[in-house]
């Protein structure tokens, strides 16, 4: 797409206040504060183990290689003197290692509204909202029906809404309601005018890429060139496992190394059926996968911000379904974690469930993934809300009983409750208590007591009897009843409106043009 290099126009709407503006507060949200993860990752490999998984990665690099299903990108990795024989592309590990060191530990990403900009990498914690599922889901329709843009419109306020929410992912659900060449405009105009959040383009094809950078950078109020100077968005590929990677993938992740925006590779590995059944081998190949592009990128564009992304788990040997939250699931993440550390490279995981409603598997589920997160070191979870059957429905209940288990992720991870002080020592309190009474009414307590403890704004903590007096709502339903009054009374953030009309003119412009090509 023809590039102007036009000055930046004086504009006053470009950014909002670092809270999202709501109508009524439906609930008492913990505030936006992205957390920082304090604890020490869980480790289970040995140094020698990381050597070993190391090595295997290497070695699959050297002798196997990755086939790389886009010519531009072999041409770029012969000239950088790997071994290509066809499309498949080999590479020597020091090579590798030279390359990736140039990838930089962390980075910033920086939207509409600077208030909401977000550090990758780090120990920096960063949620997304459930991205791509074809179907929706939700209590009232009480079955999966495929997504319309009315339904993407809602998570997207949803993902708007809530605080512990950082980053907006791709299509919370893909509105097939919008033909495939011009879905991609629609949506993003309704991402640029419902949120101020970091946002994502699909690497599918030349079009989207540029058309998605073009109204990021429109609706930042920015020219080229200050779009060009620091990430703004990024993009997340994947592999198609085993050992490839496919042609619009690659071209979008070359566009956006060239801009120097925000890079994600995240290989798709299932062990026992696109890897090996061992968790070791499928990390291993998962990594080889991931390095590759993590080299292409470097080799454009060097010190171009990259994050490697996990997405092991394993399949139900019985059936050959995707299993998700398992304990094979948070090894592999934990494992990953290691090894990025190891190459000092940002990482990426998710929160995912394979459940098919919003019940207790899809809790407890969610919960084991969005916690082998925190213990790993992940610096951005994506389908951290909203996310159920494997990645094929989202639902506005699950992603609010997914917030709530944000929000004690972040409040977890709040300094204050392991502060050592004085004050949290409380010798005179308990001086004051000594061998009898209690501490409800003295002052230490007072003074303290709404902030002492984490406030949940979905859980209910009545008795049985409490809660059967007030109606004995399940929880799906407490956050059913939630999400209709967030969407009732939802504020879009503020924009100004010369850029909401640029943006608008952009997208029927492009759909006059025919918009993006539906097959590659």
């Amino acid at each position: 797409m023809a590039r102007s290099s036009g000055n930046r126009r004086s504009r006053s709407g470009g950014r909002a206040g670092a809270a999202s503006r709501r109508g009524t507060a439906v609930i008492e949200q913990m505030p936006w504060n992205p957390p920082v993860n304090t604890d020490l990752p869980t480790e289970p490999l040995t140094p020698e183990g990381v050597q070993a998984i190391h090595d295997g990665a290497m070695r699959i690099l050297e002798e196997i290689g990755v086939e790389f299903l886009n010519q531009e990108a072999v041409d770029i990795l012969r000239r950088a003197g790997c071994t290509v024989d066809g499309e498949n592309v080999r590479m020597g590990r020091d090579f590798v290692m030279e390359w990736i060191g140039k990838a930089p530990s962390e980075f910033t990403l920086t939207p509409r509204n600077p208030d909401r900009k977000i550090t990758v990498g780090g120990k920096n914690l960063l949620f997304g909202n459930v991205s791509s599922p074809p179907n929706y889901w939700d209590m009232e329709l009480g079955t999966k029906v495929p997504g319309t843009r009315d339904m993407c419109r809602n998570l997207l306020k949803l993902t708007q809404y809530f605080n512990c929410i950082h980053f907006a992912g791709g299509y919370p659900v893909e509105p097939v309601d919008l033909h495939a060449s011009i879905r991609h405009l629609d949506v993003l105009y309704d991402k640029l005018t419902l949120t101020d959040k970091v946002m994502h383009a699909y690497s599918l094809g030349k079009e989207r890429v540029e058309d998605v950078m073009e109204m990021v950078r429109i609706a930042g109020g920015l020219s080229h060139e200050e779009f060009d100077a620091s990430p703004r968005m990024y993009t997340n590929i994947n592999s198609t496992s085993p050992l490839k990677h496919d042609f619009p993938m690659l071209d979008g992740w070359m566009r956006m190394a060239r801009r120097g925006q925000g890079l994600v590779v995240t290989p798709f590995t299932l062990a026992g059926a696109m890897a090996p059944v061992t968790m070791a081998g499928a990390v291993a190949q998962s990594l080889a996968e991931a390095l590759c592009a993590v080299v292409l990128a470097q080799i454009i564009n060097p010190g171009c911000p990259v994050a490697v992304g996990t997405f092991t788990s394993n399949v139900d040997m019985k059936s050959g379904a995707p299993a998700f939250g398992t304990p094979e699931y948070m090894r592999a993440t934990q494992m990953t974690g290691q090894l990025c550390r190891f190459y000092g490279l940002p990482m990426r995981s998710s929160g995912v469930c394979a459940a098919n409603v919003p019940d207790g598997q899809a809790m407890w589920e969610t919960s084991n993934s969005l916690w082998a997160a925190v213990q790993s070191g992940t610096n951005m979870v994506y389908h951290a809300a909203g996310w159920l059957e494997g990645g094929l429905i989202a639902s506005p209940e699950k992603f609010i009983m997914d917030c709530e288990i944000l929000q004690q992720i972040q409040r977890y991870m709040d300094p204050q409750i392991v502060a050592t002080g004085p004050d949290e020592i409380a010798l005179d309190a308990i001086k004051s208590v000594g061998n009898a009474g209690h501490f409800f009414g003295i002052q230490h307590t007072q003074d303290r007591y709404t902030t002492a403890f984490y406030q949940p704004f979905l859980s209910d903590w009545k008795n049985y009897e409490g809660w059967e007096v007030a109606g004995a709502v399940w929880t799906p339903e407490r956050a059913h009843l939630m999400f209709k009054e967030i969407i009732g009374s939802f504020e879009a953030p503020p924009l100004d409106e010369a850029i909401r009309e640029e943006l608008a003119d952009f997208v029927a412009r492009r759909k006059s043009e025919g918009g993006a090509p539906t097959d590659f």
